[in-house]
């Protein structure tokens, strides 16, 4: 099986939050669990949305977004108390949605702990469907590439 690899451009990178990996978050390894780490992504993005305009369920147009698929490559581990910064940006738009890019550091000592990205699509939940990307979220990322 050819191993993953993730491209994420530089100039991806839009926001940043920190979270500090907790006594629950360590697997049997004592390192951060792939679980406890797809989680903080979850949390991550939430954080990077509700900046952008999308809450939780939608915004006050009843839109939000659904995660398609996730990519994440592991590249250290991180351990309890550890704090974690979180780099987040967007790239491959599309009519209905695009990535949202993660890298993941420690940045007591630099090491680069995980890369991530997660496919979404816009979601009209009072329709309950897909729907096009609201060009006020489009708008607030110029220069964003545009997916093949």
């Amino acid at each position: 099986m050819a191993r993953l690899q993730l491209e994420l451009p530089e100039d991806a990178f839009r926001f940043t939050t920190r979270m500090t990996v907790r006594s629950t978050d360590i697997n049997a390894g004592q390192h951060l669990g792939n679980d406890a780490l797809i989680s903080m992504l979850s949390e991550a993005r939430s954080r990077f949305l509700f900046e952008h305009g999308i809450d939780g369920g939608g915004n006050a147009e009843g839109f939000g977004i659904v995660v398609t698929d996730l990519a994440t490559l592991y590249k250290a581990e991180a351990h309890e108390r550890d704090v974690l910064l979180f780099e987040i940006g967007v790239m491959d738009f599309n009519k209905y949605g695009g990535d949202i890019t993660f890298r993941v550091s420690r940045p007591a000592d630099g090491t680069l702990v995980a890369l991530a990205k997660n496919g979404f699509v816009f979601f009209d939940y009072q329709a309950g469907k897909v729907a096009p990307m609201p060009e006020e979220f489009r708008a607030r990322f110029p220069g964003v590439s545009q997916a093949a």
